[in-house]
């Protein structure tokens, strides 16, 4: 492992850390809040992707152990940790977003050109974006201000909470985009009717997941859609 992925690790781990004392300690009487916080403040990861010199070590040393970590948390872990229901996460929702990184990211450094492991790396950033951004500001908004609720395979939704997913989604995803073209990545030409019409994907397939398994569902079929961008 050469230093510079070290040196990421170590300012990744302590990131994560701090969000992670920050939900439990300072958010601890909003349950809620406090789960969207990390949700989305831990999803800032992805901006550190592009300075790993290969994505794997992200993967042994960084996604796969906080998953495991994660699951060890819940109550379906073989090993009983006391008071191992946080504040922050629930169920497997967590466990699942951590597990989708880590999925996302050994299948597109696999698939990568040889000697370029980090070749597609600009699709897992974006495809985990719906879910970071998108995701926590849509269930924040939804619970604060939806009016106008409605229901699918027994999951309730407001329009105003996946307006906001659409909306943020779309507008950060222009900003990862931007970001990631901007320091070299390898990209295609950038094209606002892919990021809007992949965005509205993206946001139909949450309406259409319920509890934590949109954190599955929305960064594979935005992968999926992205890739298909990059090969065509």
């Amino acid at each position: 492992m050469i230093f510079t992925d070290i040196l990421a690790l170590i300012v990744v781990y302590i990131y994560v850390a701090v969000i992670f004392v920050v939900a439990e300690m300072v958010l601890k009487t909003r349950p809620e809040v406090s789960r969207k916080f990390l949700h989305i403040m831990v999803g800032n990861m992805i901006f550190a992707m592009p300075f790993f010199a290969d994505p794997w070590n992200m993967v042994w040393f960084l996604t796969l152990p906080i998953t495991i970590a994660l699951f060890l948390l819940t109550e379906y872990s073989p090993i009983k940790i006391k008071n191992s229901v946080t504040e922050s996460g629930h169920a497997l929702g967590l466990f699942f977003y951590a597990g989708i990184w880590t999925i996302l990211i050994a299948i597109f450094a696999s698939i990568a050109p040889a000697g370029n492991p980090k070749f597609f790396i600009w699709i897992v950033a974006l495809a985990i974006v719906p879910m970071v951004y998108g995701d926590g500001f849509a269930a924040l908004i939804g619970q604060k201000f939806g009016k106008v609720k409605y229901s699918i395979f027994g999951g309730t939704k407001s329009l105003e909470g996946s307006l906001t997913m659409f909306v943020v989604t779309s507008v950060m995803s222009v900003f990862v985009w931007m970001v990631f073209a901007s320091i070299g990545c390898t990209m295609p030409e950038f094209n606002i009717v892919y990021i809007l019409a992949i965005s509205a994907v993206a946001t139909a397939c949450e309406a259409f997941s319920y509890g934590g398994i949109d954190n599955l569902t929305v960064p594979a079929m935005t992968s999926i859609l992205y890739l298909l961008v990059a090969l065509l």
